[in-house]
C-alpha cells in the first residue's frame, strides 16, 4: 500500500475572522458603557476670591438612645420620656435646626419606637440633617 504524499509544505493558517469579532464586540461593549463627563469638556477659568475658602463645618449636635429607651443630647440626659421632653430639650439647643447636623446614635438593643419617638422629635423641630450612626458589619 502506497500513500500519496503531497509536494511541498502547508503553512498554517490562523484565522483571524472570530478574533476580529470579538474585538469588535468589546469595542462596542466599552462604547456603550462609558460615562462621559460634560464638564470636562469645558475650560474655565474660575475667578479670583477673597474670602476663606472653607467656612468650618459645625459641629453635630448627636442624639443617643439606650437600650432601655432613654435618651441623651450631647451626653448629658433628657429628664421625661416620650416626645414632648425631647422636643423641649432640642428646643433649647442653640443653632439652627436647618444648618446643625444630628447623628442619631440608637442602641441595637433599644426599641424601634424609641428611635421613631427621637426621628419625630427633630423632624417637629426642624432638623433636616440627620444621620443614623451604625458600626460595620464584622466578618461572617
Amino acid at each position: 500500500m502506497k500513500f500519496a504524499r503531497t509536494s511541498g509544505t502547508e503553512e498554517p493558517e490562523i484565522s483571524l475572522t472570530s478574533l476580529i469579532d470579538v474585538v469588535f464586540i468589546l469595542i462596542i461593549f466599552f462604547v456603550v458603557t462609558t460615562r462621559f463627563d460634560p464638564r470636562a469638556a469645558l475650560e474655565l477659568k474660575l475667578p479670583n476670591a477673597s474670602a476663606p475658602a472653607l467656612v468650618e463645618p459645625l459641629p453635630p449636635l448627636e442624639l443617643l438612645v439606650d437600650a432601655d429607651g432613654r435618651y441623651y443630647l450631647d451626653g448629658k440626659e433628657v429628664l421625661g420620656q416620650g416626645i414632648d421632653a425631647l422636643s423641649k430639650a432640642l428646643t433649647a439647643h442653640p443653632g439652627e435646626p436647618e444648618t446643625t447636623p444630628v447623628v442619631l446614635r440608637a442602641d441595637a438593643r433599644s426599641s424601634h419606637q424609641a428611635v421613631v419617638t427621637a426621628l419625630d422629635a427633630l423632624g417637629r423641630r426642624g432638623f433636616v440633617r440627620i444621620s443614623i450612626a451604625t458600626t460595620p458589619e464584622t466578618g461572617q
